[in-house]
């Protein structure tokens, strides 16, 4: 199956910069992928020039004329800028153009644009925020990471089926172990939302555990936890904070005198397997789950290992038909009339010869 990723090129932190050069490497590593790189021309093209022949052949270039700012109000984002990269290249993922979509951009403004240009899925109130963060046997999908700050019980629901849905396409488990995150693992502990949502689990069908505190997240208790944005962003970024110093005050330790420099060098093999193991690159790709299309949101300060993560993370998903097994799980649960996955028109990328191919 060839997949095309429309990547939103200027967003982010670097821009083109990053996004062309990572674009790539994932195109070297994933020989029946095509992008359109969208954005400005001119240096989106300078980008490209030393590019290789064969890899510049599959690379496609949508021109568009304006910039979603780091720091823009999602609303003003969604009113004014129509022209923008974030938005022309969500607008490829509706027409059939592309499969799949990637930015860098500002977070909410990619959230209202995809939610307003795509509709989320039938039975799905909010989309959310959900990736993979590190186990200590594997990795575990997490959402709502910061999309949806206040959620009702019913939601969390949605966001269990969803993210089970997820890990059983692009994991192969076919019945993932659902965990409400919560203060303690007693059905009395929590508030209100979250006692009813664990009601609503234990009666969905879905493989539910049950409560699970902030530190099963990294045990691997279960392949999915769910949370509201609150706490799900509040987790996040304290996690990443934590790996950060734990990796600085080892390397503070080991040049601290000539004898454990001298250690640090016995031991850096295992100290480099460490860095690789915590590096929050390799998990870098979010997807805006509950959408009529994949969307993928990159960490803004991304560099060019970590945007071909989020890259590879999107290619998965169009390969293994996501959008479907998150409709019909849904459809299933939710009684929706007719078959969901009929409403869902998954995305044909066009091709060489397809509507863009004309900007190339």
């Amino acid at each position: 199956m060839s997949v095309t990723v429309a990547v939103d090129a200027m967003g982010g932190d670097h821009g083109p910069s990053v996004t062309v050069p990572a674009c790539l490497d994932f195109l070297a590593a994933a020989p029946d992928a095509r992008v359109i790189l969208v954005g400005q021309r001119a240096p989106l093209e300078a980008a490209l020039a030393s590019a290789q022949p064969a890899l510049r052949a599959r690379i496609t270039v949508h021109p568009a004329t304006e910039v979603v700012d780091m720091d823009e109000p999602p609303a003003d984002a969604l009113r004014h800028k129509k022209d923008s990269s974030m938005r022309v290249a969500i607008n490829l993922v509706k027409e059939g153009v592309a499969n799949a979509c990637v930015s860098a951009g500002n977070t909410g403004a990619l959230m209202a644009i995809a939610r307003f240009v795509l509709k989320t899925l039938p039975g799905i109130d909010r989309p959310a925020i959900a990736s993979q963060l590190p186990t200590w046997s594997g990795q575990t999908l997490v959402l709502d990471l910061g999309a949806n700050v206040n959620c009702t019980a019913e939601q969390l629901l949605q966001f269990a089926a969803m993210g089970s849905a997820l890990v059983t396409a692009i994991e192969g488990i076919e019945r993932p172990t659902v965990g409400l995150l919560n203060i303690g693992e007693e059905d009395i502990k929590g508030n209100d939302v979250v006692k009813d949502a664990a009601e609503l689990l234990k009666a969905s069908g879905l493989n539910f555990y049950g409560n699970v505190e902030g530190d099963d997240i990294y045990k691997g208790t279960t392949d999915v936890v769910v949370c509201d944005g609150f706490v799900g962003n509040v987790a996040l970024k304290t996690s990443e904070g934590l790996a950060q110093m734990l990796y600085a005050f080892l390397k503070s330790e080991f040049t601290r005198n000539p004898l454990t420099r001298m250690a640090a060098l016995l031991v850096y093999p295992v100290l480099k397997a460490f860095k690789r193991r915590i590096d929050p690159r390799r998990y870098n790709g979010a997807t805006l789950v509950g959408l009529k299309g994949v969307v993928v949101k990159s960490h803004g300060g991304a560099d060019r290992l970590a945007f071909v993560h989020a890259l590879k993370r999107a290619h998965a998903e169009v390969e293994h038909g996501v959008l479907d097994r998150i409709a019909q799980r849904i459809a299933g649960m939710h009684g929706i009339p007719g078959d969901a996955a009929d409403a869902v028109r998954v995305p044909t990328a066009a091709g060489p010869s397809g509507p863009a191919a004309a900007n190339a």
